[in-house]
């Protein structure tokens, strides 16, 4: 009986030299590949925005949401802007409050919602832990809008305290 020799006429030394060298490529692929992946930079997500919420803004009025009732129904109103994406404002929002989400903030929409760089435009968004009126309120500055109030409570203390606010209902 005579064996069959696989190796189509390559010389069987080789073939083991071939297979180590396979070996090898593999390792250093998959090496490489999970250390790229693993030290790669993790691109931001703007959608869901990293930020570190502070205390107070300096140079802007925080207010709670009584405060904001009181000057919303006050002779002169700011313009109440509602940073959050739209995700989050098909859950409800604030009546009168235009929606300009931080990811769309920018001198251009910011022109769109006020010509007027003195106008007093007071954003919010989900309360204490959402940082998107932070973004916007930085945003707004930078481009020469200096009459800023923040609602840091946001939406969360406004339902909280069982104020009214708008659902649209093809979202309920």
């Amino acid at each position: 009986m005579t064996r069959r020799n696989n190796n189509f006429g390559v010389n069987p030394a080789f073939d083991i030299k071939l297979r180590s060298c396979r070996c090898l490529i593999i390792f250093f692929i998959s090496f490489f590949t999970c250390t790229n992946s693993a030290f790669a930079e993790e691109k931001p997500n703007l959608a869901k925005p990293k930020i570190v919420v502070p205390e107070q803004i300096a140079g802007v009025t925080t207010l709670t949401a009584e405060q904001v009732i009181e000057i919303l129904v006050s002779e002169n109103p700011p313009l109440l802007i509602d940073a959050r994406i739209e995700e989050d404002r098909n859950h409800g929002y604030l009546e009168s409050s235009i929606s300009l989400p931080d990811i769309e903030t920018n001198c251009e929409t910011l022109k769109k919602v006020s010509t007027d760089k003195k106008k007093h435009l007071l954003f919010y968004c989900n309360g204490v832990q959402c940082g998107r009126s932070v973004v916007s309120i930085k945003v707004a500055r930078s481009c020469g809008y200096h009459n800023l109030s923040w609602f840091k409570g946001g939406f969360a203390e406004w339902k909280e305290k069982g104020f009214q606010y708008i659902k649209d209902p093809q979202h309920f």
